[in-house]
């Protein structure tokens, strides 16, 4: 089984359609396999093969999603790579996800000996080609699946992981999916979030069902407006941070959402103001959809109402949800089993059964559900901070700042906000002698040079002590 292939048959009879527009750009479903299928070629004749591991370093494009289809067709796994980390945690990516080869868009990543990557199929962009040389072999368990993709993560213990997905796997997470999203041929879709972060379940299942993708991130917000006014969307998938800048944007009338028929909320929990603001002025309600790289999608309030605005909605028909050691007010942890669970960590490796209990995958998150089987999330995993969609896991932030040769110790937690979920913030404890007037301002210099922007404490306060459990463990 191969979702390229998958992709190729489904879409046989939409040929001419067009499945990709950037800017002034277009792509029909042919030319998107053709050329797709002619990068695979140059490739292959670079050596790549089945369960290599190819980081795609590249910002959201149809060169994107070309390079992508061309890797899946070989049986290869693509390990993406965000454009906002720095080369210090791109290089941490590739080494934890042992990645053979990269493939990046020029200037993306300062490599000297890498070469232009010629192929008919690539038509946007300018891209270069590295081996690795890679000499480590994964576990032995990961050549007896099918893996197709495998998105890096250090995990809220700063442990490295890496979530793998067979082939299998995405073709039924999928498919779980549009049993809420409902995606059709007809449908005209939005793009606004970043592909290192959001691939499988959405841009895999537009691509099965046909559907034209507009690609509206860059620049955003003209794009938006754009594939709002002239492509005349269907349907958008965007984070409460951009449902909060289109409420505010004077370029857009109360009427200019009246071709959606479904505007799905993700990445965050979605305040209460930014729902209540954009269905003022437009009329429309958020779904709002709880998805987890481990499981896929398997939360999207279909009935949204003011009342059910704090909801993600009923578990979805292909999946199951429990809530574990509740509190007196019914809180407790979320468990979720179905289909297109996760099939393994890599790094180190954990396979499928290790992780699942009985099928069941702790999220690590809060919620309670109701006497209609509505779900509410109250808190996110332990630790781990929201902003504006993007996970900061502060043990990672903490590890940065504790380099720096002013800082003795380090917390990084996160600070709620109303238009960007949580900020990352930080307290640090200054080593003897260290100028304290000056520290911040010096260590936040320092933290952009290490981190991608977004992982960088919006704010630092100078204290004298972090509070320690009995064994030495940081309180949070």
């Amino acid at each position: 089984m191969n979702i390229f292939e998958t992709i190729k048959q489904e879409t046989d009879g939409f040929a001419d359609k067009i499945a990709i527009i950037e800017g002034d750009r277009n792509i029909t479903y042919r030319q998107l396999i053709l050329s797709s299928e002619a990068v695979a070629s140059s490739l292959k004749e670079k050596g790549v093969s089945p369960f290599h591991r190819v980081g795609l370093l590249c910002s959201d494009s149809i060169d994107y999603i070309t390079v992508s289809l061309a890797v899946l067709s070989l049986s290869a796994v693509i390990v993406p790579v965000a454009t906002e980390h720095t080369e210090t945690e791109v290089n941490n990516i590739l080494d934890s996800i042992m990645v053979d080869f990269l493939v990046f868009e020029k200037d993306a990543y300062d490599c000297n000996d890498a070469c232009i990557m010629q192929s008919t199929g690539i038509s946007g962009r300018e891209f270069y080609f590295k081996d690795r040389e890679n000499k480590r072999r994964p576990d032995s368990e990961y050549y007896k699946l099918n893996p197709a993709f495998i998105r890096f993560s250090s995990g809220t213990t700063g442990e490295s992981k890496g979530v793998v997905l067979s082939h299998e796997s995405i073709i039924e997470r999928t498919d779980a999916a549009d049993k809420g999203l409902n995606i059709t041929h007809n449908d005209t879709v939005l793009w606004v979030l970043s592909m290192s972060f959001h691939f499988v379940v959405t841009i895999l299942l537009f691509l099965r069902r046909a559907a034209t993708i507009v690609l509206c991130s860059s620049p955003f917000p003209e794009a938006l407006i754009e594939g709002i006014t002239k492509h005349k969307g269907t349907f958008i998938y965007a984070s409460p941070f951009h449902y909060n800048l289109l409420t505010h944007m004077d370029s857009l009338s109360p009427g200019s959402f009246q071709n959606i028929r479904l505007a799905i909320s993700t990445a965050m929990k979605l305040p209460e103001n930014i729902a209540d603001g954009f269905n003022s002025k437009f009329g429309l309600e958020l779904s709002e959809a709880y998805g987890v790289i481990e499981a896929g999608l398997p939360f999207i309030n279909l009935s949204p109402d003011k009342n059910r605005r704090s909801s993600v909605g009923r578990a979805l028909p292909d999946y199951e949800v429990g809530v574990v050691n509740k509190d007196e007010d019914g809180v407790g942890l979320i468990h979720i089993r179905g289909k297109g669970m996760l099939d393994a960590y890599f790094s180190p490796w954990q396979g499928r059964n290790s992780i699942l209990k009985d099928g069941w995958f702790n999220t690590g998150d809060l919620g309670k559900i109701d006497e209609d089987g509505f779900l509410t999330i109250t808190g996110r995993g332990k630790d781990v901070i929201n902003f504006a969609g993007m996970k900061v896991f502060p043990y990672e932030v903490e590890a940065v700042i504790n380099q720096f040769p002013g800082v003795k110790a380090s917390l990084v937690y996160g600070e709620p906000h109303p238009g960007y979920g949580q900020l990352p913030m930080a307290k640090i404890v200054p080593r003897d002698g260290v100028d304290r007037s000056s520290l911040p301002d010096s260590l936040r210099k320092y933290c952009y040079r290490k981190l991608a922007q977004y992982k960088v404490p919006k704010g630092f306060e100078i204290v004298n002590e972090i509070r320690r459990t009995p064994s030495g463990k940081i309180k949070r």
